[in-house]
């Protein structure tokens, strides 16, 4: 057991069985590019990237710079690419040398701007191009003059990508055929411009997942490394990487017509026992698992939030349970447990997981 109260298990081993099972569904030459962002989906960046490292992933990538330059100051050296940098990441990204997403021309002035003042060559760039998203990326009616500005610079376009809308989604497989068709199409146009080939990636864990004619040279799989897919059948493949748990602190006997938690919101209507875990809203139990809505496991039985969440520690119903203080407590330790929570408060397994605050210890699972 865990010298912690609350704390994030994580299992490596089954992280590498996930990477696995997706390299299992590329050609040997198609490369793998592992989402880490949002400190790995709310996993552990560094312990992520490290093994997965370890395993000859190609590539890492990340949202924001601070992301990017912890990783490089924890040793890795593998490839990474910084999806979405601001004007102020240029000279960070050169430093650390952390590979920018350019997807917009304002990026590709400021980036511009920096590699002439430090006269770096060959400085590595992804592109990135909207096909249907609307959200970040150059259109196909850019590429004449984005290929006369990246001839007067010295750059090296190391990939092209797009992302897919709605991969998991096969009512929308037209329009998801349509963006593959227009991917083909901007990447050709692209080829016969530059004098160089370049990496093309398009697909998510769902595109690589539906649409293996879509995998081009590389795919990049985020939350398919930490156990979820976007179909159940699917996710019952992969294993649980994450397991959250925590501890009683005290053990309390409500009376009939007592109260428990801020504004009284639960009231006994019978004589209850209550149980006070270390673990609230500011390690991401959110508000809406108050009042009933959201459960912990103790000794295997499920026990129902009682009242208002708090900040750093909630109360359920152990009635009808038989536990002590200092018992574990199981918030959750499979996929089907957190699918289910997320439903019932109204959201999805990455908000679950990525909220769960860097204040609860991240302890890696040992080895059985």
């Amino acid at each position: 057991m865990s010298t912690y109260n609350t704390y994030l298990s994580i299992d490596l081993d089954a992280l590498v069985f996930n990477f696995n099972f997706f390299k299992s569904k590329l050609a040997a030459k198609t490369k793998f590019m592992a989402v880490v962002k949002a400190f790995a989906y709310g996993h552990d960046a560094i312990a992520v990237a490290q093994k997965l490292e370890e395993e000859g992933v190609d590539y890492f990538a990340i949202a924001y710079i601070n992301e990017g330059i912890s990783l490089r100051k924890a040793g890795i050296k593998t490839p990474i690419v910084l999806l979405h940098p601001q004007e102020n990441d240029v000279a960070n990204c050169v430093k650390h040398q952390i590979e920018p997403n350019i997807y917009s021309f304002r990026i590709l002035e400021a980036f511009s701007k920096v590699i002439q003042e430090t006269n770096v060559s060959n400085f590595g760039i992804h592109l990135k191009f909207n096909t249907g998203l609307n959200r970040l990326g150059f259109t196909i009616d850019d590429i004449p003059e984005l290929i006369v500005k990246l001839e007067k610079n010295k750059y090296k376009v190391v990939s092209v990508f797009s992302h897919l809308v709605a991969s998991e989604d096969h009512k929308e497989r037209d329009f998801t055929l349509g963006q593959i068709d227009e991917y083909r199409l901007l990447t050709k146009q692209l080829e016969t411009r530059l004098s160089y080939t370049f990496i093309k990636h398009l697909t998510n864990t769902s595109g690589t997942l539906n649409y293996p004619e879509a995998h081009f040279d590389m795919v990049r799989i985020g939350i398919g490394l930490y156990g979820y897919a976007n179909e159940l059948a699917l996710t019952r493949q992969l294993k649980n990487v994450a397991s959250l748990y925590s501890v009683i602190s005290q053990i309390h006997k409500i009376k009939k017509g007592e109260s428990v938690g801020y504004n009284r919101s639960y009231k006994a209507s019978k004589k209850t026992i209550s149980a006070t875990i270390p673990i609230g809203h500011a390690d991401g139990i959110p508000r809406t698992w108050g009042n009933g809505v959201g459960y912990v496991s103790i000794n295997g039985i499920k026990a129902n939030v009682l009242g208002n969440v708090c900040m750093d520690m909630i109360m359920v119903d152990v009635t009808d349970i038989i536990c002590s203080e200092g018992d574990q407590v199981v918030i959750f330790d499979n996929q089907a447990n957190l699918i289910a929570l997320a439903k019932q408060t109204g959201t999805i397994s990455y908000e679950v997981l990525t909220a769960i605050s860097q204040r609860v210890a991240r302890v890696l699972k040992k080895r059985t």
